[in-house]
């Protein structure tokens, strides 16, 4: 056990709180639903950037590598100036949904560098142009591009060429719980003598506007008695005294609230206002910061002038100790030991053989994930009915956007997609990052598991929420295949499985299996439909729009999510079945529904949804009065079928005696269940069974397509659409009016969707991660005799482990330098292929190109994306020490 192994064991005895401070502060908080009081639901427009500095935030902070307790009541982050911009850099800038042309995006350059689980140490770099920041030219470029054309990013403006930038490079490393050490390092990295303003600041979230006679908190400037050394001494009802000891510079303070006579020519509430310190620094108005040196908000402001390639270092310490003489003795100690902890730490963690350039690749993914841990607080109720000091809220609210959720009370840190494009949380992101944290965080992961299911965040009828833009969405039904793999991973680091912990997930995901059931099988046969389930960019419709009366479309995909979560539901009872027999009955229970669902979804020319005569799974579109007719569309829907695969050992029936008697009624009286799917009777290695929707015939047809490099496989993965529909695009006639679908390797110059995600063919690492999993289930079962054409056409076969393994390199190598030492992530962007300064640093972005392995969409969206750390350390386990996957463990 090394030192963070056993900082997390002290938390998770409840020794020492090691979680109470770390990186839950986005780098954006605008534009996000919580914020949005508009009568339309228009969020992105209600509250741009340009009031961000002036505006009181109600239920979140952002700031650029900040951090903050875990109930978000006092955050520190660094602002900067650079002596041109026309604002203070408090925030990262970007466009909104509206702006881009590909949909909303981030226009800054951040890195996580480093980060542990107990954030004893975080390490991040923000990259700050000299010249003046192009905010209008980056907004009026992508206005005047299409969809056809690439996004205008903030390296095409010429502001960094000749390297004319600021590192700014921020560390923490915590002595303890609440003691903190920062140190931030400010390089000039051009060519000429340059001048910054930095301004580490430290300020209270509000909490006192919206309610009358609210607490208020303070932070003021006291004496240190060390010289060269400031003080600030921060005062909360909740948190006590906090001392935030700081390099002596000029203190300037503020209070964080809002400036009303900026934004809506009307009095303020305080003389000072939440862009004091801005008017002060950027505007040169002395009188807008307090003189008295207190506030609810506070800035130490440093003028550093560097030369051509030098840095300079500023150092801060906030901690609860009242005892500190020395405050920075044993701060680079500090920094030193716990840089070597994170370097033992994930020496274990990625412990498998790997090069250094793909060990750096799994670190920053896993320091990304741990960056994009986020304080979440959103009560809907308060938000539908407003706050007593502020004005009412719109009416329409009442029967708008997440109305029917009023029971949702968060205020919590959860793991976001990303702390910029997405600071909320997604349920079946969540799943995939719960996967992820495992590896690091194993109590962390199964918290977050079982958070979402509790009942303030679980809706009464059973259904998890989806999203803050639309929690009544639906997700794919993940939530049970996480809480497994969480459950296995843990036991394979620690020894033995939770339980508990499963059986706890499994009791409350009951009523969300039922939810399912009653709400989606519109036909009551046991194919499902769900609306987009994420995958809405691919279909030829619109599959979350409200249909015309006597309309559906039965979903392949929707359908396999279901026999994916029967699966699942049934393997995790009879893990716990072991112990506990009453659990063989529920058992019995899920594998009837699976077996009832592969026989829906398989039946030809009765509402199944497998075509014959194209070997693949298809949506179907259903009208009254018409024959059912299939989308075939060859996409992803069609693969999910593959995923819905289970197989257990050859004694399970014997040590299951309950269960057994089920299944052998089952094969003795319901046949026409049985035959549906995939070797039911045991026969495969070693006698193991099991369960999937597709046969052994489907099973290869389905393949053939999956690896063929005309269809789905792509150099750096399975596409999300087949690459015929490039010359051959689908085209679907309804009422008159045209759909077509083309296969297009990057975003889709349809605007049908919206959003940036609007994508027609794209690598979508989730969906890869899980097709991964399934064919090492399946190679399980079939073991080495079965062997598939690998690509299809070449002539050379390889087994299903084989192919799963190759797969993952193709993800890999899409963050991994080539023989040429290019990075297929970076494109075109010759800086980042070939400047030392930017050819390491890794972004982890929502999708990638089809073709190429471009990355596209959310440029830091380290939740599913580091994945590719799991695909890492699992290729390395098996490829690298020769050992055979027959034999392997579950983790």
């Amino acid at each position: 056990m090394n030192a963070e192994r056993e900082r997390l064991e002290r938390r998770r005895q409840k020794i020492e709180r090691w979680e109470r401070w770390g990186p839950y502060v986005s780098e954006r908080q605008w534009g996000t639903v919580r914020e949005d009081y508009s009568p339309d639901g228009t969020a992105w427009d209600y509250f741009p950037h340009d009031h961000a500095r002036s505006r009181a935030y109600r239920w979140g902070e952002d700031g650029i590598a900040g951090i903050c307790d875990d109930h978000q009541l006092l955050c520190l982050a660094v602002s900067c100036w650079n002596g041109r911009d026309p604002i203070l850099k408090e925030r990262l800038f970007g466009l909104t949904n509206g702006e881009g042309n590909h949909g909303e995006d981030v226009k800054e350059y951040y890195f996580y560098l480093d980060n542990l689980p107990s954030h004893a140490y975080m390490k991040m770099l923000y990259r700050y142009p000299q010249g003046e920041f192009p905010y209008a030219r980056l907004v009026a470029e992508n206005r005047r591009r299409t969809r056809a054309d690439p996004e205008f990013e903030l390296i095409d403006t010429g502001v960094l060429d000749e390297d004319r930038f600021f590192d700014v490079v921020v560390e923490y490393a915590k002595n303890d719980p609440d003691d903190t050490f920062a140190r931030i390092t400010v390089t000039n990295q051009g060519p000429e003598p340059a001048s910054l303003q930095l301004l580490p600041t430290l300020w209270f979230r509000n909490t006192w506007s919206w309610r009358r006679g609210s607490y208020k908190p303070s932070i003021r400037r006291e004496e240190s008695h060390i010289p060269g050394v400031d003080l600030l001494v921060a005062r909360h009802e909740r948190l006590g005294d906090l001392r935030l000891y700081c390099d002596a510079g000029e203190t300037l303070f503020t209070e964080n609230e809002t400036n009303y006579e900026r934004l809506f020519n009307a009095p303020n509430q305080s003389r000072y206002v939440k862009d004091g310190i801005h008017e002060y620094v950027v505007a040169g108005r002395r009188d807008a910061v307090n003189p008295q040196r207190t506030g609810t908000k506070a800035a130490i402001a440093y003028a550093l002038e560097l030369a051509p390639h030098e840095s300079k270092v500023v150092r801060l310490r906030l901690t609860n100790r009242t005892d500190v003489a020395e405050p920075f003795t044993g701060l680079i100690d500090a920094m030193d030991k716990r840089r070597i902890e994170a370097d033992e730490f994930y020496a274990g963690v990625v412990d498998v053989p790997a090069s250094d350039d793909v060990r750096a690749i799994a670190r920053q993914a896993f320091a990304g994930i741990l960056w994009s841990k986020q304080f979440y607080y959103y009560v809907v109720r308060e938000w539908i009915d407003g706050d007593p000091a502020m004005p009412p809220p719109p009416q329409q609210r009442r029967f708008g956007r997440n109305s029917n959720w009023k029971h949702l009370h968060a205020a919590d840190v959860l793991s976001m997609p990303d702390t910029w494009e997405y600071p909320w949380f997604a349920e079946w992101d969540l799943a995939f990052h719960c996967v992820v944290l495992a590896l690091l965080d194993p109590d962390y992961a199964k918290a977050q598991m079982e958070l979402l299911t509790r009942e303030w965040y679980l809706h009464p009828s059973g259904e998890l929420p989806a999203y803050e833009w639309a929690f009544g969405d639906v997700n794919p039904p993940l939530w049970a295949w996480a809480a497994r793999r969480v459950y296995q991973i843990e036991a394979k680091l620690r020894g033995s499985g939770d339980a508990l912990f499963l059986e706890r997930v499994f009791q409350r995901l009951l009523l969300t299996f039922t939810w399912w059931v009653n709400r989606k099988d519109a036909g009551g046969n046991n194919i499902f439909q769900g609306g987009f389930l994420g995958l809405d960019n691919i279909g030829v419709v619109d599959r979350d729009a409200v249909l015309a009366p006597g309309t559906r479309i039965d979903q392949s995909d929707g359908t396999s999510w279901m026999a994916v979560f029967s699966g699942n539901m049934l393997a995790i009872a009879l893990e716990l079945a072991v112990d506990r027999p009453a659990y063989e009955d529920i058992a019995g229970k899920f594998f009837a529904h699976f077996l009832s669902i592969a026989q829906a979804i398989n039946e030809i020319g009765d509402g199944g949804l497998w075509d014959e005569a194209d070997g693949f799974y298809y949506d179907f579109l259903h009208v009254d009065g018409r024959a059912p007719t299939p989308l075939r569309v060859r996409s992803a829907v069609g693969l999910i079928a593959l995923i819905a695969s289970e197989v257990a050992e050859g004694d399970v029936l014997e040590r299951l005696p309950a269960f057994a008697k089920q299944v052998r009624w089952f094969v003795r009286h319901r046949p026409d269940l049985t035959e549906s799917i995939a070797y039911m009777e045991r026969g495969g290695i070693n006698q193991r069974y099991l369960l999937a929707l597709a046969d052994g015939d489907k099973l290869i047809r389905i393949l053939r397509r999956m690896l063929d490099t005309g269809e789905f496989l792509g150099p750096n993965g399975i596409r999300s659409l087949s690459r015929v529909h490039l010359e051959h695009p689908f085209v679907l006639s309804i009422d008159g009016r045209e759909n077509r679908i083309g296969y297009e390797p990057a975003e889709s110059v349809s605007g049908t969707f919206g959003g940036n995600s609007n994508w027609r063919g794209p690598i979508w690492f989730p969906l890869n991660f899980l097709l991964i999993e399934a064919l090492q289930k399946l190679h399980y079962y079939y073991g080495d005799d079965f062997k598939i054409e690998m690509p299809a056409g070449s002539n050379s076969y390889s087994t299903l482990w084989e192919v799963a393994s190759d797969l993952s390199q193709r993800l890999i190598s899409i963050f991994e330098r080539d023989a040429a030492g290019r990075r297929p992530v970076f494109g075109g962007n010759e800086a980042f292929q070939t400047n030392p300064l930017w050819r390491d640093l890794i972004p982890f972005y929502e999708y990638f190109n089809g073709d190429d392995g471009n990355g596209l969409g959310a440029s830091h969206q380290t939740g599913w994306t580091s994945l590719v750390g799991k695909l890492i350390i699992q290729r390395g386990e098996y490829a690298g020490r020769n050992k055979h996957p027959l034999a392997r463990n579950d983790g």
